[in-house]
């Protein structure tokens, strides 16, 4: 399969990402604290005028059609992760998890979502490059992902019912309050895990689901695996910043998750029908625009009913009366969780109480 990538390009730009993020985490970010709207607004200008300078290479690299397929790529991706920040509300909100500590779990997350999918792209570019038809399999999932979304008059999602925190309370003792920014500690001489790591965890769980529908969505651009993985790694560098600027703004946009399934539906069809009625990549491009400018509209225009609204995470409350930890309990012995410092307890059913272990 052809690549605008060579090895040298493919490499310059995964150690400028790199690059950038030990900047953020080190420098920029190397004291926690509540990112607010002036720093959020700065940091999302900051990464989309990277995105369209990396944009202008590839045009100027690969010519009008490669940059035409980023940038068209790179709304896609922009806009689905629309999707991912109302998940993140849902998310800090359950786990009570503090505003100073959300930038540290996202930054981490975005870390561990660059391995992902940069795995998941290599294996669709591997298996479209051997089974073509695996296309119409992609834009057969993709139309069924969006009339999902239309068909849903609200996104709902439920971190309770997420089988990797099934899991990680099965099998990792957790402490009963947050450690300022560590994912964990020692006690009574032996590493246990913080409610941040467990936060973490389900956020990285999270986006591999969310994998699976934005980049078949980018493969129904463009073929070229370079422009691919750029395109999603640049779109969601501006994921933390983005959250921050609209997370108190997301019940504006109610409308966005309908316009957001009709753009699946769309890359979907378009997948189905490339060898019938092939779509050129500007009218794409112009149609996915069209369509998130129709739904951002009709949102500000009507605006959402009060019971519609997600409020913002809640302040002053600590994980131990959370959601999370109430659901934690609730679900039994086999879920280690370590009361104080030296004490770790397991939830008996049968006494309805806390049971002490060691």
């Amino acid at each position: 399969m052809e690549t605008l990538g060579t090895p040298l390009q493919w490499g310059s730009f995964i150690a400028l990402v790199c690059g950038l993020l030990a900047l953020d985490l080190g420098v920029f970010h190397r004291k926690e604290h509540r990112v607010g709207l002036r720093e959020a607004v700065f940091w999302s200008v900051f990464w989309t005028i990277l995105a369209l300078i990396f944009n202008a290479w590839v045009y100027w690299q690969g010519g009008a059609q490669a940059g035409l397929e980023f940038l068209t790529g790179y709304i896609i991706e922009r806009s689905l992760s629309f999707d991912n920040i109302f998940v993140f509300i849902v998310i800090f909100n359950y786990f009570a998890v503090p505003a100073e500590h959300q930038h540290r779990v996202l930054f981490w997350g975005i870390l561990g979502a660059l391995i992902s999918r940069g795995l998941f792209i290599g294996m669709g570019t591997a298996l479209l490059s051997r089974f073509d038809w695996l296309i119409l399999v992609f834009g057969a999932f993709l139309v069924y992902t969006g009339i999902k979304i239309l068909a849903q008059k609200e996104t709902e999602v439920h971190p309770e019912k997420n089988p990797v925190l099934r899991l990680f309370q099965r099998f990792v003792p957790l402490t009963t309050r947050y450690h300022g920014k560590r994912f964990v500690v020692r006690e009574a001489g032996r590493m246990v895990a913080t409610p941040l790591m467990l936060v973490l965890v389900v956020v990285e769980a999270t986006d591999v689901v969310f994998a699976v529908d934005s980049i078949p969505a980018v493969f129904g651009v463009t073929r070229d695996p370079f422009i691919v993985f750029t395109s999603n790694i640049c779109a969601i560098l501006g994921l933390r910043a983005l959250y921050f600027l609209l997370a108190g703004l997301m019940h504006k946009f109610h409308y966005l998750g309908f316009g957001l399934g009709l753009v699946l539906v769309f890359v979907g069809a378009k997948m189905l029908l490339h060898d019938w009625f092939p779509i050129r990549t500007d009218w794409s491009l112009g149609i996915v625009l069209a369509i998130l400018t129709v739904a951002i509209v009709a949102s500000l225009l009507r605006p959402a009913s009060p019971e519609e609204i997600l409020g913002p995470v809640r302040e002053g409350c600590d994980f131990a009366h959370s959601p999370a930890a109430h659901d934690l309990l609730r679900h039994g012995a086999e879920t280690p969780i370590a009361a104080a410092p030296g004490t770790t307890v397991r939830w008996n059913r049968a006494a309805s109480g806390p049971e002490p272990v060691n």
